[in-house]
C-alpha cells in the first residue's frame, strides 16, 4: 500500500521524537540514567561513589604499569587501595617508563592484563591524547585543579610533581655537584647518570630540559640541553647506565640526574647500604614537571580504573604522595581546606620561586627535538 508523502513525514518525525526522548526496544531510558562504568566520564555518571564502588569490587581487579613501588608513594597507594577496596593491583612491568606504558596499552588491547590506567610524563599523556588511547574521567576534585594540570577534556590530570635534582654518593665523590655546569668538572669523569632515555622516559628527557635551562635556553629550546650532554659525553662524564638504587648502592652511578622526590627517597633507602646520597636542586636549571593520571579507553576493568583515579586524587591518595617526597597537585587546595597533611608538606625541600611550566605545544616541541637530535648527539 503506498504510503502518502504526509503520513511518511509523520513516520519520521515520531522515529526522530523517540530517539530525542530516548525511546527504544529496550525501554524508556531516562536524562540522568547510570550508564556503564566504560562510559562513564564521572562517579556521577556511573550512578554514584557507591555504584562505582560496588562495580570495581564486583570486577576485583586493577592492572597497572611501571609504578616502582618507592615512585611518588606508589607502594603505599597501591596496598592502600587494594585494603581499602579489597580489590587486587597487579602492577607489570614497574621498571617500566612512559613509552613502554603507551606501547602496552597498543599491544595488549582487548587483553584482561592490558593496562587499566597510566601514569605518565606529561609529554607522554598529550601523545596518547593523539593517538586516541585515553577514556574522558573527571573525578569529584576535577574542577579544583589548576587548568594548566589538566587537559581540557578530562582525558588526563596531573597528580603530583618534582624538581630535577642532582643525587651524590658522597662517600665515592670527593665533593658534590650543586649545579649543572659543575658536572662538566674533569673529576667526574664517568659518573653522571639519567634514569632511563630522554626519548621514552619523563625523567630523563626533564633532565634535559633543566639542563637547557642552566644554558642558555628556554621552554622552547630544549636543544642546548641535548648540547649539554653531549659535551659531558666528550668530556666522559656522562654514564650511561641506569641510576637505579641498585645501582648506586653498587657504586655504578655514583651521580645521577631525576626527579628530587626519587633521589630524597633513595637517600632514605641507601642508608641501611652506608651509603650517604646527597640531594641538591641545581640553581642554575630550575625545571619542575608533573605526572599525569589517565583511565585506558579499553580498560579491562573499567570501574576499578576510575576508582583508582578518585583515590589518588582524594585526600588520602594525594597526602601519601608526600611520604616519599612527591607534591600532591591539590598541595594548595588542601592546605586551605584543613585536610593536608602538614607535617609531611614541611619535609619537602625548599625551592625558591614558582614553579612556571612549559605549554602543550612547547612540550611536544621538544621531546620532538630530543626523539630527533639526541641519537646523534649523544650515542647511546
Amino acid at each position: 500500500m503506498a504510503v502518502s508523502p504526509r503520513r511518511r513525514a509523520y513516520a519520521v518525525a515520531a522515529c526522530l521524537c523517540a530517539v530525542a526522548l530516548g525511546l527504544g526496544g529496550s525501554g524508556l531510558v531516562r536524562a540522568g540514567q547510570p550508564v556503564a562504568p566504560d562510559r562513564a566520564a564521572s562517579a556521577q555518571a556511573a550512578g554514584g561513589m557507591d555504584a562505582l564502588i560496588s562495580a570495581a569490587k564486583a570486577e576485583g581487579r586493577l592492572t597497572t604499569s611501571a609504578l616502582l613501588p618507592h615512585w611518588a608513594g606508589y607502594g603505599a597507594l597501591m596496598d592502600g587501595f587494594a585494603q581499602k577496596y579489597g580489590i587486587k593491583v597487579v602492577d607489570d612491568n614497574p621498571d617500566g617508563n612512559s613509552q613502554q606504558e603507551i606501547d602496552d596499552v597498543k599491544r595488549l588491547k582487548g587483553q584482561p592484563q592490558a593496562p587499566d590506567v597510566l601514569d605518565l610524563g606529561e609529554v607522554f599523556a598529550q601523545s596518547a591524547v593523539r593517538e586516541g588511547l585515553l577514556a574522558p574521567y573527571r573525578t569529584v576534585v576535577y574542577d579544583q585543579i589548576p587548568s594548566s594540570q589538566k587537559d581540557g577534556k578530562a582525558r588526563w590530570v596531573n597528580s603530583y610533581s618534582g624538581y630535577v635534582s642532582i643525587g651524590c654518593d658522597a662517600n665515592r665523590v670527593k665533593t658534590c655537584p650543586v649545579s649543572f655546569n659543575d658536572l662538566l668538572k674533569p673529576e667526574y669523569k664517568g659518573m653522571v647518570a639519567l634514569t632511563g632515555k630522554p626519548a621514552t622516559a619523563a625523567s630523563a628527557f626533564a633532565a634535559v630540559y633543566a639542563a637547557a635551562l642552566a644554558n642558555g635556553g628556554s621552554f622552547d629550546n630544549i636543544q642546548p640541553g641535548i648540547d649539554f650532554f653531549a659535551d659531558l659525553d666528550k668530556a666522559g662524564n656522562y654514564n650511561r647506565a641506569n641510576a637505579s638504587v641498585s645501582a648506586i648502592a653498587g657504586g655504578q652511578t655514583p651521580i645521577a640526574i631525576e626527579w628530587d622526590f626519587l633521589n630524597l627517597q633513595h637517600a632514605d633507602e641507601l642508608k641501611k647500604s652506608g651509603v650517604q646520597w646527597k640531594v641538591s636542586i641545581p640553581f642554575d636549571g630550575s625545571f619542575s614537571q608533573s605526572y599525569a593520571q589517565a583511565v585506558n579507553k579499553d580498560a579491562p576493568h573499567p570501574a576499578a580504573a576510575r576508582l583508582w583515579e578518585e583515590y589518588l586524587a582524594g585526600p588520602e591518595g594525594q597526602n601519601l604522595r608526600l611520604v616519599d617526597f612527591a607534591r600532591p597537585v591539590l598541595m594548595d587546595a588542601m592546605a586551605k581546606n584543613g585536610t593536608l597533611d602538614t607535617a609531611l608538606a614541611g619535609g619537602l625541600p625548599t625551592v625558591e620561586g614558582t614553579p612556571t611550566f612549559p605549554t602543550e605545544a612547547q612540550l611536544a616541541k621538544a621531546h620532538e627535538t630530543v626523539r630527533t637530535n639526541w641519537p646523534t648527539a649523544v650515542l647511546g
